[in-house]
């Protein structure tokens, strides 16, 4: 197993798009995260870039040539516990943009559970659950080359068989885990999460399985994992309506969160999905929001 992680008994922040930068990153690892995701980023976008020092807010920017736009911002407090989500359907992208990150991660995750077509265009996302022998060759290509734990995320197939096998071809590539979504590909958000799925895939296994799906409040978190006898939880929506659900003495009240250097339209996302959860968007928080034009509206 590649050195840096033990994924037993961990809490993870999972992969969210517009959402899993690196502030929110930093504010769920603040109250409890043993491990936070980036959002899913594309392959052949990180091979735009190049890998920026910036002084000023004493992050590490991988900016797009040409631009001055930052496709993923982390830092060294996060070192040891940021994992980069990577969309790709290549192996040899798939290493360069490793070598690329390496230095700065804590480890690295191919997504094989996004549905999205944003994902699945080109054969990425949940489109690999169908490749077995390409999700072979990627992870395998991945674990030879790099010195940093490499992991997977995927969804379940249509037939317990179906996701065991691809699962234990998983494991056959050395990868340090296996993260486990309960829906299969056709599934949706409002749909219950198949706790018995996951436990499938978590039997047939000995490396660790990060269980994924339907984790809302604290309390949610010891019942997955005695439902799966997964080794970590894996915490979506659940994190994103309120980060504090990490923290070991119990959730804070939503409002208390912190704004730092981000693009205003991620944020505002973000905000907005904690304000529907907890409130209304035409509550005058709601309305505050909507209107608001800078970081500095929202503080």
């Amino acid at each position: 197993m590649a050195h840096g992680i033990d994924y037993r008994d961990k809490l993870i922040l999972a992969p969210m798009v517009r959402v899993g930068t690196l502030p929110f990153r930093m504010l769920a690892a603040g109250y409890g995260a043993d491990l936070t995701y980036g959002e899913e980023i594309v392959d052949h976008k990180m091979l735009k870039c190049s890998r920026v020092v910036n002084d000023v807010l004493g992050s590490i920017d991988f900016v797009e040539n040409g631009t001055n736009d930052v496709v993923f911002r982390t830092c060294k407090a996060e070192r040891d516990h940021v994992v980069f989500q990577m969309g790709t359907s290549d192996p040899y992208r798939a290493l360069t943009v490793a070598q690329l990150l390496c230095r700065d991660i804590a480890a690295v995750d191919i997504n094989m559970g996004c549905p999205k077509p944003f994902s699945v265009t080109g054969g990425m996302g949940s489109a690999l659950l169908s490749q077995p022998e390409l999700v072979s060759e990627i992870l395998t290509t991945l674990r030879r080359n790099l010195d940093i734990p490499v992991t997977c995320k995927i969804r379940l197939l249509k037939s317990t068989q179906e996701t065991v096998e691809l699962a234990r071809r998983i494991e056959k590539t050395g990868v340090s885990a296996i993260a486990v979504h309960g829906r299969r590909i056709p599934d949706r958000p409002k749909d219950r999460a198949k706790w018995d799925g996951i436990a499938d895939v978590v039997s047939a296994l000995s490396i660790p399985v990060i269980a994924n799906g339907d984790v809302f409040e604290p309390p949610d978190i010891p019942r997955i994992k005695a439902a799966t006898g997964a080794s970590s939880v894996m915490v979506a929506r659940g994190a994103l309506w309120n980060a504090s659900i990490f923290r070991p003495e119990g959730k804070l009240d939503w409002e208390e969160c912190i704004v730092w250097e981000n693009d205003i339209k991620f944020t505002k996302y973000t905000v907005n999905n904690m304000i529907i959860r907890n409130s209304s968007l035409e509550s005058p928080e709601g309305r505050a929001v909507h209107k608001c034009q800078s970081l500095l509206h929202l503080a």
